[in-house]
């Protein structure tokens, strides 16, 4: 009983907290670009982790890279969740390449916008050409860029082929590919199936098993590949031998 009770305050201070820091983000979008930098970018990280714990989700990074991670990279991951938009944000600095869909949702969507995300008509090849423009120009501003190889939710399994644009992106500018593989030990709460976002937040919410599990390995060079098909093929070989340790 005592233990209900505490889980439930704990639920309800962290709404509250959610709530109060929603408001203060929404607010502070509507300030000129000219005056929203990185201090937006460092609240809107804390959001998510805020975001996070109003979910009851446990996060844990599982450093699995060797070495380092280098200053600046693009960093992938798989995307069986729509929770990632929260994971992977607070837990690297990078800006994310997202679905032309996202700047139109309610309250969310103007926050995106302003905290430095890109977007992407994914059936525009038009639009899919001027994402890459956008993101090469980051990178060669001394940006990270955060993408998903699949092209979207695709399930809680590997979709494949990869899309070669970030393996292009990486061979243009040099720049090393960190990839993180994500697994989620209730799949079937997490797994985005094209549930209305609010119904898939109470699914991750009321889930038995709120563990979250990102898995972050040594960066790639791609300068030693001779092409985006190389480099897309050896990726994409690691998340099917990754899937296949964590989730078969």
């Amino acid at each position: 009983m005592f233990l209900s009770l505490l889980a439930l305050l704990r639920f309800v201070v962290s709404l509250i907290d959610l709530i109060v820091m929603t408001v203060l983000l929404y607010i502070l979008s509507f300030l000129p670009t000219k005056y929203v930098g990185r201090w937006y970018r460092k609240i809107f990280r804390y959001w998510c982790w805020v975001f996070i714990r109003a979910l009851g989700v446990k996060v844990f990074l599982h450093q699995k890279n060797r070495v380092a991670l280098p200053k600046q990279y693009i960093l992938m991951g798989n995307h069986p969740s729509a929770f990632e938009d929260l994971g992977m944000s607070a837990l690297f600095d990078v800006r994310f390449l997202a679905k032309i869909e996202v700047k139109d949702w309610w309250i969310v969507g103007r926050i995106s916008v302003a905290c430095g995300t890109f977007y992407v008509a994914r059936d525009s090849k038009d639009s899919r050409q001027e994402a890459s423009d956008t993101l090469k120009q980051a990178l060669n501003q001394g940006l990270s860029v955060g993408l998903y190889p699949e092209g979207g939710c695709k399930g809680r399994r590997i979709f494949t082929p990869f899309r070669y644009g970030g393996f292009e992106l990486a061979l243009q500018t040099k720049t090393p590919i960190v990839p993180v593989f994500l697994h989620y030990e209730a799949q079937e709460d997490f797994e985005w199936q094209n549930q209305h976002l609010l119904h898939k937040l109470w699914m991750i919410l009321t889930a038995q098993n709120h563990r979250a599990n990102y898995y972050v390995y040594d960066a790639i060079d791609p300068t030693q590949f001779s092409s985006k098909e190389a480099l897309c093929e050896h990726v994409q070989n690691l998340y099917l031998a990754w899937q296949q340790r964590y989730l078969e």
